[in-house]
C-alpha cells in the first residue's frame, strides 16, 4: 500500500496535558505501593518453626492420600483413570481380583512418584470413586528418591493423618 493511498486512515496522537507529560503521577503511585506494602500485613514465616497457613486447605493441592471407605478398605477399584489423566505419568498401578464382592477389581500396587508429580489435580478430579484426593500438607522432604515414592500404604497412612481435618470430598459435598 501507498502511503497517500484513501483507504488509510491516520490517527494523531493526543494533546498530553502537564500531568501526562510529567513523571509526578508514576513516582506518587510507585510510592504508594511501596508503603502499602511496607505498612501492610507481613507474609514472611518463619519456616519449620513456625507453620505457614493454609487460607482454604479444602482446595490445596498438597500431599496425595487414598481414601478408605465404611468398611476401612481402600476405596480405589484399579480403573486406571487417575493414571490415564496424569500428564506427569507418576502414577502406576498394578490391578488385582477383588476378595470384595461389591467391585472386580482393587489396586493390588497403587505407587505415585511425588517428585515427578507436578500437583495439578488431574487425578482427583478424573477419579470416579473419589478415592485419591490432594491433601493440605504441604512439608513434603525426603532424604532420597525411593522415599519419595508413596506406595499404598504410605498413602493410606496419609488418610490416617488427615481424615480428621480434611474429610473426604464425597462427605463434604
Amino acid at each position: 500500500m501507498h502511503p497517500q493511498d484513501d483507504r488509510i486512515r491516520w490517527i494523531k496522537s493526543p494533546k498530553l496535558g502537564v500531568a501526562g507529560r510529567s513523571y509526578l503521577p508514576l513516582f506518587v503511585q510507585g510510592l504508594t505501593t511501596t508503603l502499602r506494602h511496607l505498612l501492610g500485613r507481613k507474609l514472611t514465616v518463619e519456616s519449620p518453626e513456625e507453620r505457614h497457613e493454609i487460607p482454604d486447605p479444602l482446595i490445596y493441592r498438597g500431599v496425595h492420600r487414598l481414601n478408605r471407605d465404611a468398611q476401612g478398605r481402600i476405596k480405589c477399584v484399579a480403573c486406571f483413570l487417575c493414571a490415564t489423566a496424569c500428564p506427569a505419568h507418576c502414577i502406576d498401578i498394578v490391578a488385582a481380583e477383588s476378595p470384595w464382592p461389591d467391585r472386580e477389581k482393587y489396586p493390588q500396587s497403587f505407587t505415585i512418584d511425588e517428585l515427578r508429580c507436578i500437583f495439578c489435580g488431574m487425578c482427583e478430579e478424573a477419579c470416579p470413586v473419589d478415592a485419591i484426593e490432594l491433601t493440605s500438607l504441604y512439608d513434603l522432604s525426603g532424604k532420597s528418591r525411593e522415599e519419595m515414592i508413596f506406595d499404598k500404604e504410605k498413602l493410606l497412612s496419609v488418610y490416617d493423618q488427615t481424615k480428621d481435618a480434611e474429610p473426604m470430598r464425597s462427605a463434604r459435598a
